[in-house]
């Protein structure tokens, strides 16, 4: 019975001391995670910035920033994002093709989520009017 309850408590020690580790990794906290960049004049490409900020323990990597389409452009903080620093990941979307859009952008790091999802929405318009 003794070692049974030793074993227990090794079990529970180790658990508690892998989940204790796993709280120290890097986080992100995302001003948005969704841009709408409203009604857009076709053939005028548009810029977002999605600013963040690391509150976990260790620095924040960006191991990789991808658009799901090749008419957007990612640009990120290549540096690591100590605690409590900010980054920012800058979008640019083509907005060659008239009509309502929506893209995906993937982000790839060493955080405690490690894969994050962007979003930019809106809808090109023909000519030069402009919403938002």
């Amino acid at each position: 019975m003794k070692k049974l309850i030793m074993i227990c408590a090794v079990i529970i020690g180790f658990t508690v001391t892998v989940s204790a580790q796993t709280d120290n990794k890097a986080e992100f906290k995302f001003a948005e995670e969704k841009h709408d960049f409203g009604k857009v004049p076709q053939g005028k490409p548009v810029t977002v910035k999605f600013e963040y900020t690391n509150i976990g323990e260790e620095p924040l990597i960006l191991s990789n920033v991808q658009p799901t389409c090749g008419c957007t452009i990612a640009d990120f903080t290549k540096t690591p994002v100590l605690k409590g620093a900010k980054g920012i990941i800058t979008i640019t979307y083509n907005a060659a093709v008239v009509g309502v859009f929506t893209k995906t952008i993937v982000v790839t790091s060493n955080a405690k989520t490690p894969t994050k999802y962007l979003n930019i929405v809106g809808e090109v318009v023909a000519g030069a009017s402009t919403g938002k």
